[in-house]
């Protein structure tokens, strides 16, 4: 199916489209599912169908947070002494003409 949108309706939308930083085509078809799919929260598999209205919803199951104590038994802390090691090893690369 094609739509032929009218000129008005076509700068409301690209300008809208611009204000949320998308493309007019994507801004408009995820309208027109909101409008009229009754499945609008199922993820179809494509790009356009992916469902989430924060950043956080979109990389929902992709990020996340590790204790190091899951990995090394006690915990690596890797956050204490964050400065002092950092400093200790520009000095060994000073040292050793790395730097």
């Amino acid at each position: 199916m094609k739509i032929t949108v009218p000129p008005d309706i076509e700068r409301v939308i690209a300008a809208r489209a611009d204000e949320l930083g998308t493309t007019p085509e994507v801004l408009a078809l995820n309208s027109l599912r909101e409008r009229f799919s009754p499945d609008a929260d199922a993820d179809d598999g494509s790009d356009e169908g992916k469902k989430g209205k924060t950043l956080a919803d979109f990389l929902k199951g992709y990020v996340g947070v590790l204790h190091s104590s899951e990995k090394v038994p006690g915990g690596a802390g890797l956050s204490e002494n964050a400065g002092r090691k950092f400093a200790e090893g520009l000095a060994k690369k000073r040292e050793a003409g790395r730097l």
